[in-house]
């Protein structure tokens, strides 16, 4: 009897043991992922010859892209299924759609914009973020923003306020609300929960510095990240 209570001391210290050495990735095996069985379409705004906003040699195209692909790398890491509309520096169609073609730059954004939403109709993803910079004349103005579209999903408004109440908490360099918004076209016709992310104001000296601090846009990905896992809490509890 002590010889199987003595054996049984030594397995038990042995699962201790290994538990402890095992490193973070392989104990995952044995925990449940926080967005397990969550599918989410990020799209970085722009690209190819449509770079969206600009100031100097910073284009609102290129901090979009890496900002979603920080977002992409954090959803994994918790479990999520990511898909990306665009991973490169051309728009969705040279991506997706390499053979079209079109008359005129006008005609290729208009199309660009209509595959992001197929994208979204095709993969049926449970959330739609789609993350943009901003750029006004005025320079003073700055601080990240998050938008819904009334006529879109009813959870869009949700799933916009906490994102943006993750941005305030963790950067703390806004104090901005989410708004809705009526010109977004996306936001209006994917049939999802949907937000806009404006990171931030590309023509504010001092954001526009922030936006492209790889840094500072990990921080930016992070609190979307956040903000979309609180509001799948609050949906879900």
């Amino acid at each position: 009897m002590k010889r199987w209570l003595a054996l049984g001391v030594i397995m038990l210290m042995s699962i201790v043991v290994v538990a402890y050495e095992t490193n973070a990735s392989d104990r995952n095996f044995f925990l449940p992922d926080p967005l397990g069985g969550i599918k989410i379409v990020i799209d970085a705004g722009h690209g190819g010859e449509d770079g969206g906003a600009s100031k100097g040699e910073v284009i609102e195209k290129d901090i979009t892209l890496a900002i979603a692909q920080h977002v992409e790398k954090q959803l994994k890491k918790k479990g999520a299924t990511v898909v990306m509309t665009r991973t490169k520096n051309g728009d969705v169609i040279d991506e997706h759609a390499p053979s079209e073609k079109y008359g005129t730059l006008r005609e290729r954004k208009k199309q660009d914009i209509f595959l992001r939403k197929d994208i979204v109709e095709k993969e049926k993803p449970d959330i739609f973020i789609t993350i943009h910079a901003n750029a006004i004349p005025e320079t003073k103005w700055r601080g990240a923003q998050v938008f819904y579209h009334k006529e879109g999903h009813a959870d869009g408004e949700l799933l916009a306020k906490n994102i943006q109440q993750s941005i305030r908490t963790n950067l703390k360099n806004t104090d901005r609300e989410a708004l809705s918004i009526k010109q977004i076209y996306l936001l209006k016709k994917v049939e999802v929960p949907a937000a806009l992310v404006e990171t931030g104001f590309i023509s504010n000296d001092e954001e526009r510095a922030l936006l492209i601090d790889k840094g500072y846009q990990k921080k930016m990905a992070d609190a979307i990240v956040e903000g979309i896992e609180e509001y799948l809490l609050a949906k879900f509890e």
